[in-house]
């Protein structure tokens, strides 16, 4: 037997929960689904699925099993369709949605380059720091920062950014420079109100654990990018990541401190409602967010000296 087709079986049954209702779904007879199923407990050694009378449930093992055969259809079904898919021009209406900050200062430039290359492409981009609900709001995509909120999309890494902490120099020579996360609770951290838990930074220390630090200041806002204009006039700290303040400690505009405690970095991914059949304009455009900003994005390289040097 072929074993995709019995692990595109197994899947089903899962999903089913019934060896019938899947046999069913995939025009096979109740024992031919069985049979593929038993062909892959047999090759492996191993018992993917507990049956009883009344119910059918995954082993530990066979969870796992599950999961791995999942992520191969997938990939097998993303190969076919991008080979069937190589004379395919992408053309049309490109909706994209992505927050203030990364759409206007990184991504604008990159879509104004994919246009050049597509010209038949048009995007409509909207900027928000709110969560998109992409099907119900009629997006292809989305460029989404940090955790993903929606475990049902696909999502393609498109790179990370580092957090760090900073101020102006003016800043630091008027109120001295932290030289620990806990000396922060001495000096004046602008709050973003947008984060959950707002008050609160957490850093890497040695030995791989983790440090939690309550922080306060004069001034909270509800965008990132207020509180980086308050950090270069030397008002307070922010911890904020490189793809908004790279340029600015590039230009030493901004100081970066603590660095040897840098708190895990921003994940940024572009996500999308589904991979199959997923149209040529979409599959360019990602694989060309993903080229421009890997494998190391270039507001890293921008900050990298001083961080280096800090």
């Amino acid at each position: 037997m072929d074993k995709l087709t019995s692990m595109l079986v197994f899947t089903k049954v899962a999903k089913a929960g019934s060896f019938a209702a899947a046999a069913k779904e995939l025009g096979l007879s109740r024992a031919m689904a069985t049979k593929h199923v038993m062909q892959l407990e047999n090759g492996l050694g191993i018992r993917l699925l507990n049956r009883t009378t009344r119910n059918l449930n995954l082993t530990e093992v066979g969870a796992v099993y599950l999961e791995r055969c999942r992520q191969i259809l997938d990939d097998m079904e993303e190969m076919e369709l991008a080979v069937t898919r190589l004379q395919t021009e992408p053309r049309g209406l490109l909706k994209v949605s992505a927050t203030p900050f990364f759409g206007s200062y990184h991504l604008i430039p990159a879509i104004s380059a994919y246009m050049e290359v597509y010209p038949d492409v048009h995007v409509d981009l909207t900027l928000q720091t709110s969560y998109v609900d992409l099907i119900e709001e009629g997006f292809d995509l989305a460029i989404q920062l940090d955790e993903l909120q929606d475990s049902s999309l696909i999502a393609r890494s498109l790179g990370t950014s580092q957090r760090v902490v900073c101020g102006s120099p003016a800043y630091f020579k008027k109120f001295g420079t932290p030289k620990s996360p806990e000396e922060l609770r001495n000096h004046n951290c602008l709050v973003n109100l947008s984060l959950a838990p707002r008050d609160q930074w957490q850093f890497n220390i040695p030995g791989g654990e983790t440090m939690t630090i309550k922080v306060q200041g004069t001034l909270q806002a509800n965008v990132a990018d207020a509180l980086r204009i308050a950090a270069l006039s030397g008002l307070g700290l922010v911890i904020l990541p490189t793809y908004m303040v790279g340029q600015d400690i590039r230009k030493s505009r901004l100081q970066a401190v603590l660095t040897e405690y840098v708190p895990a970095p921003l994940e940024i991914h572009a996500v999308y409602p589904h991979r199959k059949h997923l149209s040529a304009k979409v599959r360019t455009f990602v694989d060309f967010l993903h080229d421009r900003f890997h494998p190391k994005p270039y507001w890293e390289e921008w900050a990298q000296d001083q961080l280096q040097e800090a």
